[in-house]
């Protein structure tokens, strides 16, 4: 299934979905490297919402630029499967090599705002990511292993305390939305 297919068969889950993914394939329709960091306004990433088997953790890796815990994740870099660019993203960021799949499909979308940075020595001006969540399952008793140079900790947070470790207002939002449609799964 192409990206554009995936997201006009997406359901929105709340009006902010229905916007967002007005925006997604706007930019999908206008921009030939939206799938590339090259666009400097809007690109795609993949993230992940990963559950243990009881559905009562979510595992979060503490991100280097932001410094705070989130959720796992990066940019498409010209993949159009981003499924398949969440999962490496996801295997890389925590050492988990079984990761299952709970959800058909993209469980979630955002677009996020991306604040000027520094990254590996280099200016990065604000910009959009257009985000693609997929959830997923892994044994919270597997091995985790941080990613040098990207995050400093791996952790299984129990689901009710995401929020109290996550300090950046916009994804509390976004978090509250991913554990409010896990749990009505």
């Amino acid at each position: 299934m192409t990206l554009r297919t995936m997201l006009e068969t997406y359901q929105p889950w709340d009006e902010a979905e229905a916007r967002d993914k007005e925006l997604m394939l706007y930019a999908l329709a206008h921009f030939p490297d939206v799938l590339t960091r090259e666009n400097p306004v809007c690109h795609f990433t993949a993230s992940n919402w990963i559950t243990n088997p009881t559905r009562d953790r979510i595992l979060l890796v503490h991100h280097n630029i932001y410094n705070h815990w989130a959720w796992t994740g990066g940019h498409a870099d010209g993949e159009a499967d981003l499924r398949a660019a969440a999962l490496r993203e996801a295997r890389e960021e925590t050492g988990l090599r079984e990761l299952r799949p709970l959800y058909d499909g993209v469980f979630s979308i955002q677009v996020l705002d991306v604040d000027h940075h520094i990254k590996r020595g280099q200016y990065v001006a604000s910009h959009l990511h257009l985000d693609c969540c997929f959830l997923w399952e892994a044994d919270d008793a597997a091995p985790l292993r941080a990613r040098d140079g990207e995050n400093t900790g791996v952790k299984w947070v129990p689901i009710d305390e995401v929020l109290a470790v996550c300090n950046e207002a916009v994804m509390d939002i976004v978090y509250a939305k991913l554990n409010e449609k896990l749990k009505a799964l």
